[in-house]
């Protein structure tokens, strides 16, 4: 029988604006919400002139992450995932404060993409939505970003992230506060032209029902309903007052607005803004504000994997066709790197995670083929660093990227070392074992590879082949003797017989 922890999950949410936290329950297939935290820490308004987190930001920061710690510490880690936005994008110190927010929080965090933010702010607001069939237009304003969707049931068809959000709308047209129609406009014109490349797609596209998610659109819209100007959700015309309340009031120290809370007040112009804009653009009468978001989302993404129900292994596969991968060749380079996985796992620390790493790695080897044989492992490299990869975190595609870029010839140690990796040793790790499976395997014969024993200590791997194997495979005994050399320079040792 599981224990109580084992189904309970927490989603963390570093938002450009505001930190959230969700905690809920798995019961009888159901998800119930247990507990939520907020902090606006703002960080966005936290980025210098040369994109740098300041001191104070990361204080704020990282004290809220404190706080969010102590409350799920005891979770399974497995069931626990923190996610970074828009300002931790753009953060050229962005390494330097994920360090110290993952001593903070007690957990890893994961920087996602905005298409990757934007996938899981559906897959919230979908969830939240009960026995909708129809194709849904998903609107999420954040303080850096602002992602919009398309999809059905709960898969996004079509999905942007767009640079900009309450916050650095409200930093660059209202810095002192003061709001005039001359600036709101510009305001809605800046917001207009960064619609305006993805404006016709997605009239085109189509939708039944247009749904908004999180902080700004949920202040807007209490504030809406809470002056009569709707009677539920957010409606144009009620947009188009807020903004004449806006100017009439000149300064954000001045807006009387029930159902605004002080803390919104300094970002709230840049908010209107942005979501005038989008209903200028898409001609939109009428939003929906929803519950879900991004945490909603984050939660419903971790029990899918506990049902085995993992986007990544979808991604991979998409991957691996698009490639036109050798299919049955990665199948036979990824078995062998499963047994020679299970066999040192221990002895090395690996972990289920680092197993998936692996395996998806093996499938994707050859994907720079597609391009040229020459390089093409630095082709398959690039491929996985600048792709959009749905369930991926930047992290992930940046550990796919370079177990391909060293899956053969000299081992890559500049890349490793410039790469920002929480355990570089255990991906040296993989790579060698993918290395030595690609070696194994290198003939593409349809028998099947020879069955070895493995054993390892912190910088030794030793292989034990069958009695007088290696005497009638001169080729493969050749590689290794190759690839001995090569990972000298990883000061490993490879040994076999």
């Amino acid at each position: 029988m599981s224990s109580p922890l084992s189904e309970t999950f927490a989603a963390v949410d570093l938002g450009s604006n505001s930190f959230h936290m969700v905690v809920a329950k798995l019961e009888d297939g159901q998800v119930r919400v247990i507990d939520r935290l907020k902090d606006m820490v703002r960080i966005a308004s936290g980025l210098d002139r040369d994109n740098n987190l300041t001191a104070e930001a990361t204080t704020r920061a990282l004290e809220s992450l404190r706080q969010f710690g102590q409350r799920i510490r005891e979770i399974p880690r497995t069931n626990v995932k923190a996610v970074g936005t828009n300002t931790l994008r753009l953060a050229h110190n962005g390494n330097e404060f994920i360090r110290r927010a993952r001593a903070a929080l007690g957990h890893n965090i994961d920087i996602i993409s905005g298409r990757e933010e934007a996938r899981l702010v559906f897959l919230g607001v979908a969830h939240s939505v009960y026995n909708h069939n129809g194709a849904s237009l998903v609107i999420d304003i954040g303080g850096g970003s602002t992602e919009l969707v398309i999809g059905k049931g709960f898969q996004p068809h079509l999905a942007e992230s767009l640079y900009m959000g309450c916050v650095n709308v409200s930093q660059r047209f209202f810095a002192d506060g003061a709001i005039t129609g001359k600036r709101l406009r510009k305001a809605i014109l800046f917001a207009l032209g960064e619609l305006e490349t993805i404006a016709a797609e997605y009239r085109r596209r189509g939708w039944d029902t247009v749904l908004g998610s999180s902080g700004t659109m949920r202040a807007i819209a209490d504030v809406a309903m809470a002056q009569g100007w709707s009677e539920a959700g957010i409606t144009r015309a009620a947009v188009e007052r807020l903004g004449a309340r806006l100017i009439s009031a000149g300064h954000h120290d001045k807006l009387d607005l029930e159902g605004l809370s002080e803390r919104r007040k300094p970002v709230f112009a840049g908010g209107v803004a942005v979501l005038s804009a989008i209903m200028e653009a898409l001609d939109l009468d009428q939003i929906q504000v929803t519950d879900g978001a991004l945490r909603e989302g984050i939660i419903y993404e971790l029990i899918g994997r506990r049902r085995n129900q993992d986007i990544r292994k979808s991604t991979v596969t998409d991957i691996a066709l698009r490639y036109n991968v050798d299919r049955e060749q990665a199948d036979k380079v990824a078995a062998s790197a499963a047994n020679l996985f299970e066999q040192v796992r221990k002895r090395w620390r690996f972990d289920d995670s680092d197993r998936d790493t692996l395996l998806w790695a093996a499938q994707l080897h050859e994907i720079g083929l597609a391009i040229a044989h020459a390089q093409y492992h630095r082709h398959g490299a690039y491929l996985l660093s600048y792709s959009d990869m749905p369930g991926f975190s930047r992290q992930e595609q940046q550990h796919l990227s370079l177990l391909v870029r060293a899956h053969r010839r000299k081992f890559p140690l500049l890349e490793f070392d410039q790469a920002t990796l929480e355990n570089q040793r255990t991906l040296q790790h993989l790579a060698v074992l993918l290395r030595l499976s690609c070696i194994l395997n290198r003939s593409r014969s349809y028998s099947a590879p020879p069955d070895i024993k493995a054993s390892a200590n912190a910088d030794t791997l030793s292989l034990k082949f069958l009695k007088g194997w290696l005497d009638n495979h001169a080729l493969t005994r050749a590689d290794l003797e190759a690839e001995a050399l090569y990972l000298q320079a990883l000061e490993f040792t490879l040994r076999f017989g």
